[in-house]
C-alpha cells in the first residue's frame, strides 16, 4: 500500500516555473522567456513530438494581451523502451525548459506585461500513464 500511495503522491509533484529576460523587456525588442517544466525521477512524459500516434505530446501555450509572442522552442527528448510500448518513445525527464520570445511593441503603453503559461503534459511511469493534466504559471516582467 505503501508503494502505492508513493507512486500517486509523484503523479502531482510536476512544477512549472519561468522568468521573462529576468523580470525586463523592452519596447519594440523581442525578450526571451523561459518556463521550466519539472518531473520527480520517478516520472517521464511525452515530448512534443513522442513519435507514436497514441502518445500525448507534452505541449505549451503562451498568451498574452498586447504583446507578441513566438513560436515555442521544445527541446529534444529522449529514446527510450517502457514496458507498455512495442517501440521507443521519445520523452522528457528530470527538468525541461521551453523557450519562446516575446515582443512588446514600442507602442505599448503598460508598465508591466503578463504573460499567461499552459503546459499541457502526460505523466508516465515505466509501467504505467495517467490521465493528462495542465499546468499553469504567469510570467511578470517590468516593461522600459
Amino acid at each position: 500500500m505503501a508503494l502505492i500511495a508513493g507512486s500517486l503522491f509523484g503523479v502531482g509533484a510536476q512544477t512549472v516555473a519561468g522568468t521573462i529576460a529576468n523580470g525586463k523587456a523592452t519596447r519594440g525588442k523581442a525578450a526571451r522567456a523561459t518556463v521550466t517544466f519539472t518531473l520527480p525521477s520517478e516520472l517521464h512524459v511525452n515530448s512534443f513530438k513522442p513519435g507514436s500516434e497514441y502518445a500525448i505530446p507534452t505541449t505549451v501555450k503562451a498568451t498574452a494581451a498586447g504583446v507578441k509572442i513566438g513560436t515555442v522552442r521544445y527541446p529534444a527528448g529522449e529514446n527510450r523502451k517502457f514496458e507498455f510500448s512495442e517501440k521507443s518513445l521519445n520523452v522528457y525527464v528530470g527538468a525541461v525548459n521551453f523557450i519562446f520570445d516575446v515582443t512588446v511593441p514600442a507602442s505599448y503603453k503598460g508598465k508591466s506585461v503578463k504573460v499567461n503559461v499552459a503546459v499541457r503534459y502526460q505523466a508516465c511511469t515505466n509501467e504505467v500513464c495517467y490521465p493528462p493534466k495542465t499546468k499553469e504559471v504567469t510570467l511578470t516582467a517590468k516593461v522600459i
